[in-house]
């Protein structure tokens, strides 16, 4: 990366990687909903692949939103 950003588009960049984070965690999730009965080893994949995307997902949360409550997967709020 060697084009000189402003803070700006430096938010604006890692709020589509959040964005894209939380709906590749989705899409993982659900897929290993869909495949628990007749592929286990593909559903085990696929929840592998959502809690990497959920990882992903808290750390971009923590830059934009430093000390905030993470966001579940479904848009709630964890309440600790």
């Amino acid at each position: 990366m060697t084009d000189v950003v402003d803070a700006d588009e430096l938010l604006r960049r890692i709020r589509r990687g959040r964005e894209h984070a939380a709906a590749q965690e989705r899409a993982c999730r659900e897929r290993a909903r869909s495949l628990a009965a007749t592929d286990p080893e593909g559903a085990r994949e696929a929840a592998d692949r959502a809690v990497a995307f959920e990882a992903v997902l808290r750390v971009l949360e923590e830059i934009v939103r430093p000390g905030g409550a993470p966001e579940r997967a479904d848009g709630v709020k964890q309440v600790t």
